[in-house]
């Protein structure tokens, strides 16, 4: 089998590995930079639900979960460092590409909670 049939054959499964990659880079990045943008204010936001919020959280978290987060954009102030955090980093990176795109300029996807605690 050549490059290119590999390439056809496996390409989605090389596409999923390429994803969670680049979502664990990220997330270390962010795990790095976290004590800076703590130093510069930043907001912690847990876009989880209610429930799973209430039933474990990182300590200093707000909660404001994904469905709520386009109508509670005013408790966001846009002049501090926003860190979204979730279950796996799914919604907080749809939660990003909300504040990004509602004029948020340091919005910083971490992955999951408990990246918080550390």
């Amino acid at each position: 089998m050549n490059l290119v049939e590999l390439f056809q054959k496996y390409w989605p499964f090389m596409a999923l590995v390429l994803w969670f990659g680049y979502k664990w880079w990220n997330s270390k990045r962010v795990v790095a930079m976290l004590p800076e943008l703590k130093k510069n204010g930043a907001l912690l936001v847990d876009v989880r639900s209610a429930g799973e919020f209430a039933h474990v959280n990182a300590p200093g978290t707000i909660n404001i979960p994904l469905p709520e987060l386009g109508r509670r954009l005013s408790e966001i102030p846009k002049s501090a460092p926003v860190v979204l955090c979730c279950a796996s980093g799914t919604r907080s990176g749809m939660a990003k590409l909300l504040l990004k795109k509602n004029g948020y300029q340091n919005v910083y996807n971490i992955g999951t909670w408990n990246k918080l605690l550390g």
